[in-house]
């Protein structure tokens, strides 16, 4: 199956980086790309891409706006947006991840980490540069004043696949660990996602990280 991908970026030579290193994946291809923000939100909905790659700083729209129009609370059927920016300041990784998105990437990531983003974002899971990855969460442990409550409780083994999750397990880590099939693995971070009414993966680390279970 191929993973459709559109890219949005305001530089000419960066899309054509990208399209290059997408293209040369045998089972990706590129299907449009957009200069600025509002033209990628107009593309993104007609296509329907299964991956978006968004800067941040673009003309008429940013990256963000984008991605809260595509992804953020209460859109229905969501796209799923991967941020590639050269600006990592804590703000920018926030607002992408509140707003839906399903990683976050350093433009000097390098095109290894880039396609392996595409592919977590299309197998609905999510990847941010290991550069930010401690900063954030350091902060994410840190509880909000309001935390998020689960519409219902998880089950002990779903808690113990969360904190797998929070740690930066992959599926297939989780399941070696657990000693349980990936299938199962993600049968079990569905359910939480449902009972946490969280979009990605993401939230649900950092729900972990907020509510204190990823250090227990």
């Amino acid at each position: 199956m191929t993973i459709r991908v559109l890219i949005a970026d305001d530089q000419e030579m960066v899309r054509a980086g990208f399209r290059m290193i997408i293209d040369s994946q045998p089972e990706m291809t590129v299907v449009g790309d957009a200069a600025d923000g509002v033209r990628a939100v107009e593309l993104a909905r007609e296509l329907r891409p299964d991956v978006c790659l968004f800067d941040i700083r673009m003309p008429r729209m940013d990256g963000l706006e984008a991605t809260r129009l595509l992804a953020g609370p209460g859109v229905p059927d969501p796209l799923r947006i991967v941020i590639v920016t050269t600006f990592d300041m804590d703000e920018y990784v926030y607002g992408a991840l509140r707003g839906g998105a399903a990683g976050f990437l350093l433009k000097d990531s390098g095109p290894a980490l880039l396609v392996e983003a595409v592919r977590a974002a299309a197998d609905g899971a999510a990847l941010i540069s290991p550069s930010i990855t401690v900063r954030l969460l350091q902060r994410l442990a840190t509880p909000p004043a309001v935390p998020r409550t689960p519409r219902e409780s998880p089950t002990d083994r779903e808690l113990d696949v969360v904190r797998l999750v929070a740690r930066g397990r992959t599926n297939e880590e989780i399941a070696a660990e657990l000693f349980v099939s990936p299938s199962t693995v993600k049968t079990h971070l569905g359910s939480v996602q449902r009972k946490l009414a969280a979009r990605n993966r993401v939230e649900v680390a950092a729900w972990a990280w907020e509510s204190g279970l990823a250090g227990r």
